[in-house]
């Protein structure tokens, strides 16, 4: 509960993955430069003991799939201490970047990145601690003027921190195919390199990879090459990989424009622009890699010992654990037939589902608007739309692909829609009254 000393802050963030870091160092540039009456307090609280951002899949080689400049901050401030740029700088790796020639880091580089920036805003931080649930604190006229949200630490133990609004980018949670649940053989891909590291006995003699996406084709990858004696065999219902869409126009779905585009049109046109380009992130991969396994298949086919299997066009039934091993019942889709695979592990890389906001709200989710179609109204500034008389605000860092566009759960905009919330924010604390649906950005 409530600690003597405890103070109301202006800010709880639940989670402190890129998007609530990127807000994190807008509120440390915003208060360096503020007069002290003008500076916000907050508290980001996460369940992990330290930073980390998806460390199961920091494969060795595989680099991001947006440039360096959608960073933290860039498109928000390139003069920023924060920049990727500067932590090269500060590395002593500028140049040598520079020589490298690409917009891509490594994903190893990029985490340590994110990682060096979180280290510089960790006072804002209480890691090993979890939010549990979050409730209205009214004026006693029926207003809401904030929330007392209640978080457990590692121990168990339990208290309130109380704010006057909340951030919430509790980030993606892992999806397994439907009746599959997580065991010591049935994995999601997000645990892949932590479950490889604490293996033990010999590795299986067959992996199986579910999923047709980027990180169901790297996981295949890292497999079929870390252990060269075992067969890995692919699962996906198409025919085969499909190569991202990163064309220069078709990447102006993820501009900062595009989100004022997509927040202002017409139910049916959001579907209509969500379908066009569904090829520039869902089940997709970059085509380098499509290439790369499609020879290795291939040339195993020529040696006659084939390690990489495809099984495409193929619908998983079921997965079930046995004496020694895991049972994957699947259907090849144009003729109904099924099949049995037995491997030692199986690895689902089938997505991800947002942080179920509503769910740590509890109660106080009857404060917010619902659409037609039971899914929360979010303001621009992505603040959810609330009854009358809620003075406080939830703001959402993920979870708005149906109203702010497909960058909802990306990178590709974190910096600049840190810098729209802060200047929500600042804006609501300046004028209490206000309700401002448009984003106030700050640079």
């Amino acid at each position: 509960m409530s600690q003597p000393g405890d103070r109301p802050y202006d800010i709880v963030g639940v989670g402190f993955g890129p998007a609530n870091l990127a807000l994190a160092v807008a509120l440390e540039e915003h208060n360096a430069r503020a007069a002290p009456a003008d500076r916000l307090t907050a508290a980001f609280v996460e369940r992990q003991p330290g930073f980390g951002w998806h460390r199961g899949m920091l494969i060795e080689g595989a680099t991001m799939q947006v440039s360096f400049l959608k960073d933290l901050v860039t498109l928000r401030d390139p003069a920023s201490g924060f920049t990727f740029l500067s932590y090269l700088k500060e590395k002593g790796r500028l140049v040598d970047f520079i020589n490298h020639k690409t917009f891509f880091p490594t994903r190893v580089e990029f985490h340590d990145y994110l990682s060096w920036a979180a280290a510089r805003v960790e006072h804002f931080v209480r890691y090993g601690t979890e939010a549990v649930s979050a409730a209205p604190v009214e004026d006693g006229e029926g207003g809401v003027t904030g929330f007392a949200v209640t978080v457990r630490d590692a121990s168990g133990a339990e208290r309130v921190l109380r704010a006057r609004d909340l951030v919430v980018g509790g980030g993606l949670q892992p999806s397994l195919p439907e009746g599959v649940e997580a065991s010591g053989r049935v994995w999601h891909n997000r645990d892949l390199l932590t479950r490889l590291a604490g293996m033990e006995g010999p590795p299986p003699a067959r992996w199986t990879v579910i999923g047709a996406g980027q990180s169901a084709a790297e996981v295949a990858d890292h497999l079929h090459r870390t252990y060269p004696d075992a067969e890995v065999c692919a699962i996906f219902a198409r025919y085969g990989y499909s190569p991202a869409d990163d064309s220069p126009f078709a990447n102006r779905i993820f501009d900062p424009a595009a989100v004022d585009d997509f927040h202002g049109a017409p139910e049916e046109v959001k579907e209509r622009l969500l379908d066009y380009h569904r090829g520039t992130n869902y089940s997709v991969v970059d085509l380098d890699l499509i290439e790369e396994l499609y020879r290795r298949s291939y040339q195993e086919k020529v040696l006659g010992r084939e390690r990489l299997r495809i099984l495409n066009a193929c619908r998983v039934l079921d997965v079930r654990e046995t004496p020694d091993g895991v049972r994957t019942a699947y259907e090849f889709l144009p003729t109904g037939e099924r099949h049995e695979l037995d491997s030692g592990v199986v690895v689902c890389a089938t997505g991800y589902r947002p942080y179920d906001v509503l769910g740590l709200l509890g109660p106080a989710a009857g404060l917010c608007e619902r659409d037609e179609r039971g899914r929360v109204r979010v303001e621009r500034d992505y603040r959810i739309r609330t009854v009358p008389g809620v003075r406080a605000g939830v703001y959402l860092q993920g979870g708005t692909e149906h109203t702010h566009g497909i960058t909802s759960s990306l990178l590709s905009n974190g910096a600049v829609r840190a810098g729209e919330i802060l200047g929500s924010l600042l804006a609501r604390r300046a004028d209490p009254a206000a309700a401002r649906p448009e984003a106030v950005a700050v640079g």
